[in-house]
């Protein structure tokens, strides 16, 4: 599976362009699916330094990501194209949780 996840107020709770503090349960439920095999890409609107400081705050914090605002490489090549959506079969977000993200992380 490939998750999206977004920073601001979802895998780190402080108040933008700050970091932390860290949503923990989420990292901890990255890293385990990570370790699956599953893919996780960060979608966040940070760019710039403060993007670099997102993705340096979460290495960090032991999460590494396949890519970062980006598809996979291997969507890309599928498709002959990049598009501007990200593709994947979960988006997790602050501003756009689902029933089924509990589900996941009830598992």
């Amino acid at each position: 599976m490939v998750f999206a996840v977004d920073f601001d107020g979802t895998l780190s709770f402080g108040k933008w362009p700050e970091c932390g503090p860290a949503n923990e349960g989420l990292i901890d439920f990255l890293n385990k699916r990570r370790q699956l095999g599953d893919k996780i890409i960060l979608w966040t609107c940070r760019e710039g330094a403060n993007l670099d400081l997102a993705v340096e705050w979460c290495q960090n914090k032991g999460l590494n990501f396949d890519a970062v605002n980006d598809n996979l490489p291997d969507v890309i090549e599928k498709y002959g194209g990049n598009s501007r959506k990200v593709s994947c079969d979960f988006y997790i977000d602050d501003r756009a949780v689902s029933s089924c993200v509990y589900k996941l992380l009830e598992a």
